[in-house]
């Protein structure tokens, strides 16, 4: 048996498209942002942000393009999709991944209202490496600011 499932938290990175197919058929793409945070080998704070296209069909694409929006943040719940297709002006194929949801879940609104998608106790330790050394996942304290995202 194989798995394709993808659950992702992030905050959008754009405002949400809805569309309608030919068949009536509703369809809303969006993209999200996720981020990671570590330390290095020196002990210095890395951070790395990761850029998801999402696609959502049928009423749960009219809800999410009614109240989502840009710097929203969202639970998506789905599987992992690559569609290509040929360039007309150039001819080469194309390719774009994208998650198609099964299931979104709204994030809290507005800046902070004290409880936070995703985070982690303090406490909490991750497994020992090799090396016998206990590193510790760092979240950011802060919010993503929607303006700091470059597209």
């Amino acid at each position: 048996m194989y798995l394709n499932k993808a659950i992702l938290i992030g905050n959008l990175t754009r405002d949400p498209e809805l569309r309608s197919l030919p068949s009536g058929i509703k369809v809303c793409t969006f993209s999200i942002a996720t981020n990671r945070v570590w330390k290095d080998k020196n002990g210095a704070r890395q951070e790395s942000a990761d850029y998801h296209n999402i696609v959502v069909f049928g009423r749960q694409a009219e809800t999410v393009a009614q109240y989502m929006k840009k710097g929203s943040s969202i639970l998506i719940e789905g599987r992992m999709q690559t569609r290509s297709w040929d360039d007309k002006t150039s001819g080469e194929k194309k390719y774009r991944t994208e998650i198609v949801a099964d299931r979104t879940q709204f994030g809290p609104k507005g800046g902070n209202t004290g409880g936070s998608v995703g985070t982690s106790s303090a406490g909490s330790k991750a497994p020992a490496s090799e090396g016998g050394e206990v590193d510790s996942i760092e979240y950011p304290e802060e919010d993503i600011n929607p303006e700091d995202i470059p597209f």
